[in-house]
Formats: structure tokens, sequence, C-alpha cells
């Protein structure tokens, strides 16, 4: 059948190269589509608990998680010029398009309670610009008698101030919020640039964007390297130009491919899908070098470009065929998780690993029978006497060191599992950048000086109309459970409609700092009063205090919600966190009373991070199962898959031992590297098996002789395509990100161990099973 396909090839060669290149233009106007994107994908399903509550939140009180913050530490702040500077910082932001609001140190407000009218006032604390270094005292004392802005807009051990920009939520989601962090970047370098002092920014609006601007700054950066890797990798190894460009068009038309398929089904480019394009180079040049190779060996012994190019394809087609089979398993399994972030990977890298063989059989052959025959210097990589030293001391191993072979398996396997125990499973929202990049430094210091920046919000539902108003009680018991919250080391000060009813108490009682309490039974009617009327007369301002109330409270008064910063705790020490507030709230509010919720993005990152981590373990036993299958389809034989699998289970095992013992914790972007070099590493083994296969019955089926001369035979290519697999990889550990990283060097060091135990340890085991007869 393979030879028959060779022929057909070689005779319909130039309209199957035409319909190969229409297609492929097809799929580059597609693929110029392509968009980035800028919103967190859905690491959980839209049926999870966690993810429904969210939405539900969403719906009742609004988007969260789309608030910028700036911060900045000086001793000088109630200076004239550098306060004049912080109020002109404030102005000039209010002027981007798509900040919507802000909450200042310079536009903070007072609340004054007017007597003759019975109503509350709205005045500006701070008049700026100041000449007089004595009215900014006076009211830098106004503002710091008002508890409700401490350790919200300043922390006064630290002398460290924050501003709040509340970005409009369209903008922050869509392409245009590039320019919208560009422009508040630009306003804040106008400010440093005036005072000398440092401004610090956070927050997932400008998280997301810098994080989404660095993934396309790599993916160009990994696509070219990969590229030029390849093209000096090809260059060595057959030292032919023709050969090179040959396989770059190869890969060039999967990476065109692969952009078209994310269009093809709406996909956007995010932290995942990046690694498709440059894979698919990785991926693509084994297949190059497998059908080059046997073309090579073939011309050598037959000196007929036709009769090898027919070769070429019936021997390894259906060895190309089965490595792109198992490589394409052990990423699309990601495809049957319920995380739409892992279904977008595997079913672009799937489909895609698979178009690469289909695109390489065409193309390779097609091609060939347009060029000469390959000169002599060009198959002199066929002999190559460093490599076939190797593969001597590989047979020798093989036949007299069988017993050392087994032992040294066992006792890395020992190591390994020691490795194993040691492992932890830990994700943080951030911890894929380096500790020193800006992104990383910036949150440490909202960390260090307000408690962090990470929204987490509370729902309190008192299950009934107005119940947030019957009495006092819900009232009383909000402002515990906000104690409590305020008290714990890993969170900011809780914000709440009852810090606002604090502070319109303490406009009640003239503005002393002391009455800033929640109201008692004699003065809430009266209270609850001017917050129902307030008056903004006389102010440009909006009524913080009424917009405060509004927010954080439905329009039945039956739910309030509580919006708590915090830390990147980590998901391990966040559900211990999410678990302490559960029971508090159990012991203050009555659960047949009150219905308490917690969510936010912390708490479907933890939920997301938990789902990816177990659909990744998961999907591992998908890929071995399906791969189990083709082998056993292929070989006919328990006992020979067994002898592939072992293989390729120490691999993985010796992994994640290394993991263990180098502190590398389980998260999604390294749990994803198991599954991938199975599926990558199991290619060197079908190589070898149906080699072996293939030539055993040309030497009377003496499996010695067989392995003998399958293990010189396949050695060259196996040893060649595996470097270049593993080269490729180490690109990845150049990446700005952590897990890219972690997925250059483990799939790497997986790659590594799988070639030595495919070429070692797969010869012993056939060797003493005596597998195929």
């Amino acid at each position: 059948m393979w030879f028959s396909l060779g022929r057909f090839i070689l005779r319909f060669r130039l309209p199957l190269l035409f319909l190969l290149l229409v297609i492929t233009a097809f799929m580059g106007y597609h693929a110029t589509k392509v968009q980035m994107s800028y919103e967190f994908s859905k690491a959980i399903p839209t049926d999870n608990p966690k993810y429904i509550q969210y939405q539900q939140y969403v719906q009742q009180f609004g988007q969260s998680g789309n608030t910028l913050v700036l911060g900045f530490q000086t001793p000088d702040l109630y200076t004239t010029n550098v306060f004049n500077a912080a109020g002109n910082l404030h102005q000039q932001l209010r002027t981007v398009p798509g900040v919507e609001g802000i909450l200042s140190v310079p536009e903070a407000i007072n609340l004054v309670k007017n007597d003759s009218l019975d109503k509350l006032q709205t005045e500006r604390i701070f008049h700026y610009p100041y000449t007089s270094q004595a009215l900014l005292d006076s009211d830098k004392a106004t503002f710091e008698n008002l508890p409700f802005y401490q350790n919200l807009l300043y922390n006064p051990q630290t002398h460290s101030y924050l501003m709040a920009l509340q970005l409009n939520k369209d903008s922050a989601n869509s392409k245009a919020r590039t320019a919208l962090i560009n422009r508040i970047i630009g306003k804040v370098q106008g400010f440093e640039n005036g005072t000398n002092i440092d401004v610090h920014i956070s927050g997932l609006p400008y998280i997301r964007t810098v994080v989404a601007n660095k993934i396309a700054k790599e993916l160009n950066y990994f696509l070219l390297g990969s590229f030029v890797l390849s093209a000096i990798t090809l260059l060595l190894f057959f030292r032919s130009f023709s050969a090179m460009l040959m396989s770059l068009l190869v890969v060039g038309m999967g990476v065109v491919w692969s952009l078209a398929t994310m269009v093809f089904f709406g996909y956007k480019i995010t932290l995942l899908t990046a690694l498709i394009p440059p894979l698919i180079v990785v991926i693509g040049i084994p297949n190059c070098i497998y059908f080059l190779n046997k073309y090579h060996a073939s011309y050598l012994e037959k000196e007929n470009k036709r009769e090898a190019l027919v070769t070429m394809v019936g021997r390894m087609g259906i060895v190309t065929l089965f490595c792109n089979i198992a490589a394409a398993i052990g990423f699309a399994v990601f495809a049957l998780t319920k995380s739409d972030l892992l279904k977008e990977f595997g079913v672009v890298s799937g489909i895609n690993v698979m178009a690469l063989f289909f695109i390489s059989l065409i193309f390779i052959p097609a091609v060939l029978s347009y060029l000469p025959p390959p000169k002599p210097h060009q198959l002199r990589y066929l002999n190559n006497y460093f490599l076939e030293k190797v593969l001597s001391r590989i047979e020798h191993w093989t036949f007299t060191k069988s017993s050392w072979v087994y032992a040294i398996t066992v006792v890395v396997l020992a190591i390994a599992v020691a490795g194993i125990f040691r492992l932890k499973s830990e994700g943080y929202i951030v911890d894929d950048l380096p500790k020193t990049d800006v992104i990383y430094t910036d949150l440490k210091w909202f960390e260090q000086n307000f408690n962090g920046v990470m929204p987490l919000e509370i729902v309190i539902d008192t299950k009934r109309k107005n119940g947030l108003f019957k009495n006092l009680q819900p009232i009383e018991k909000i402002d515990r459970f906000s104690y409590y919250i305020a008290s714990q080391p890993e969170t900011a000060k809780p914000l709440s409609f009852v810090e606002g009813l604090k502070f319109v108490t303490q406009a009640f009682y003239g503005g002393d700092s002391t009455s800033y309490t929640l109201p008692t039974e004699f003065d809430a009617p009266l209270i609850v009063g001017l917050l129902k009327n307030p008056d903004t007369a006389g102010t440009t301002k909006s009524n913080t205090v009424t917009t405060l109330m509004n927010s954080f409270i439905d329009s039945n008064k039956q739910k309030a919600h509580i919006s708590v910063n915090m830390k990147d705790i980590g998901s391990k020490r966040l559900p211990v966190l999410l678990d302490s507030f559960q029971k508090k709230a159990a012991q203050i509010f009555d659960t047949s009373r009150y219905n308490v919720t917690i969510t936010g993005t912390g708490v479907t990152f933890l939920e997301g991070t938990n789902f990816i981590i177990n659909g990744l373990k998961e999907s591992i036993l998908y890929a071995f199962g399906l791969i189990a299958l083709c082998m056993l389809y292929l070989f006919k034989s328990f006992r020979i898959l067994l002898c592939s699998l072992i293989p390729n289970l120490v691999p993985l095992v010796v992994t994640a031992g290394v993991m263990g013992w180098t502190g590398v914790a389980l998260k999604p972007s390294t749990v994803l590297v198991f599954s991938v070099a199975l599926g990558i590493a199991i290619d060197v083994t079908i190589r070898f098996l149906i080699n072996y296969k293939q030539e055993l019955p040309q030497y009377n089926k003496q499996v010695n002789l067989t392995l003998s001369k399958t293990i010189r035979h396949t050695g060259i290519s196996i040893i060649y395509t595996s470097l270049v697999l593993i080269a490729g990889f180490i690109i990845f550990c150049f990446s700005e990100f952590g897990g890219t990283r972690g997925l250059g060097w483990l799939t790497s060091l997986t790659l590594v161990v799988g070639t030595l135990t495919n070429l070692i340890l797969l010869p012993v085991l056939l060797k003493r099973r005596n597998t195929v007869k």
C-alpha cells in the first residue's frame, strides 16, 4: 500500500503540489486574522458551581477585576510641589479615554452635615494647586481625621499612597487595552520625571495587558528562533541547502495552517496556544529528517532516485504516520478535558500535528523528484564515525551488560520515586513571571504596603427583600465579619456599604474621628434619612458614599457584597484562608437566615488551577491508553506492547522525580510536560520497533542479529531527530514565563532520558523476551 502510494505521489506530483500550495494560500489568508486574547481564558467549565457563582455576582454587582492601581512611597507628599503634581496626575488621568473613575488622595471628599437643610453635603478636602504650605497642612489634618481613607488610599506607617483607576470593562477586555495602558503609563512617567518618585503599577487589567504583550513578543521570537535553529541543524546534518529549505517550507506551511485553524475555531492566542507555532516547527523537522534519512540511505544502496523515493514513502510512510498519531494523541487528549484553556490547545495542536504528516508526505517526495540526486558529501553523515562508535557501545551493552542496564534503571527509578513524594502542587496568579520582573516586584510592593490588589468578593444574602435594613443586626454582622477579614495578614481593608455608613455617622456627629462607628438604634433612622437625601450642591464631584452604598447593595436591599483586596498567596494557602472565612461566616451569620458566598477572581483562579491539574493528570492516562491501543494495533502483540511502554514510562517517572528534588511545583504549566513529552518520545519507540519488525524476516527472525542491525540502521536518525527535538524545546528556556521555561527544560530532560531508554533499555527488553517470533 505505502509503496503504491509513493508511486501515486510521484505520478501526480504537479497537481498535488499545486493543491497543497492553494490550500496553504487559503490558510495564509485566514492566518492573518488571528488575534491575541485580552481576557483570562476560562480554565473551568461554565457548569462549574464556582463559575456559576462568579457569573451571578457579575450580573448583580458588575464586573470584578477592572481596577488598575498606582502606588508611590514618599514622606514628601504634603509639600506643595509634590502634592500639586499628584493632583495634576489625577486630572490628566481623568482625560484618558477608558478611565471611568479615579479614587485618590488629592480628590478625596468629606461629608459635612448641613443642619439648616438637614442634608449631607460633600466637600473637597484639598484645594490644589497650593501656594501656601499652611493651607495644605490644614487640609491634610482634615483628611487624616477620616478613618474611611486610612489603609484604603494611604498607609500612614510606610508613607505609601494609592490611586485606584476604574477602567471601562469593554476597553479593558479588548485590543484597545494596550493603548489605554500605554496612555496611563505615559501620564505616570510625566509625574515620575517631575518629582523623582517611582510609581508602582498593578491590578488585573495591567497584569493581563503586559502578559498578553509579552506573549505576542515571545511568539515572534520563538518562531524565528525555532526556524533558525532548525535551519542550522538541518544544514549541519545534510550539508544541503535544498534539504534545509524544503524542510523549512514544510514546517512553515504547518505554522500557517495552525494559525488559520485558530481562526476557524474562533480561538485567540493565549499563553498556551502561543506555544503551538514553535511546537509545530520543532515537531515537523523530525518528519523531514525521517524521510530524508531513508531517502539518502536508499539512494546510497540503489543509486536510483525514483526507486529511493518510492522506498522512502513505502518504508517511512507508516512510521511517520504512527509517530505523528502518537504525538497528536499527546496533544489532542487535552481536548477531552472540560477546560476551554486546554481544549483550545488540544484541538489546534492535535489537528495540525496530523496535518504536518500529510504536508510532509506530499511535499517532500514531490519536491525531491524535481531536484538532482544527492551528492556524495550530502550522504557523508550516514557514516558518522562518532555516532557509529556510540551505537557500537550501545550494542555492546545490549548483549553483554543487560544486568547492568536493569540495575541502573532500578536505581534511577528508586531515586525518582523518592523525589515524587516531595512533589508539591501550588500555583500563583503571577508565578510564571520571574521574581525580577517589574510586574512581580510592583505586585509585591502593593502586598507589603496595602496587603495586595487581587480581588475577592463576598456576598451576604439576607434571603428577604429589604433584609439589610430591617434592623441593625445585618449591618453589625457584616461589620464583625469585615473586622475579622481585616485582621488577616493576607487581606487588605474590606470595603462595603457598612464603611460608608460609618463615614455618614462620623459626619452626623460633626466629623469627630471617634464617631467613625456604626449607628445605634437611636440615631440609625436619622442617619439613614440623611443618606437617602444627600446634597452634592457646590461640588462637581459625585457623592462617593452614595455611589459606594448603591454599588455594594442590590436593588432589593436583600444582598450586600464585601470587596476585599488580597495578596497573591497561591493555590496552597488560599483554600486554608477561604475555609477560615467560611467558618467565621458560619459563626456570625445564622445559615437559616443568611447565605454567604465567597467568589471573585481569586476563587475562580484556585478552582481553575485545581481543575486544570486534575484534567492534565487524566489526560496523561488517556494518552497512555490511546497510544497503547495504537501500538497494539501496529504490532499485534501484548508483550511487545509492554516492552514499548516501559521505556516511555521511565522518562516520565524520572522527570517527576527531578521536579520533586528540585522543588518545581505541579501546576498547569508543568503538568503539561508529561502528556506532550509522552506523545513525542513514543516516536522513537515506534521508529525502532517498526524497523525491527520490518527487518526481522530478512534475518530469518534471528532476534539478536535483527536487534544489532536495527540499532545500527535506526540509531543515527533517532539520535539526530532527538537532538533536534531537544534543541527545539531548549528554545523555550529563554522565555520570560516560568511555565514556558519549565516546559522547555523538563520536556528536553524527558526526551534525553527517553532517547537513552529507547536505544538501550528497549533492545534489552526485546532481547530478553524474544517478543516477535
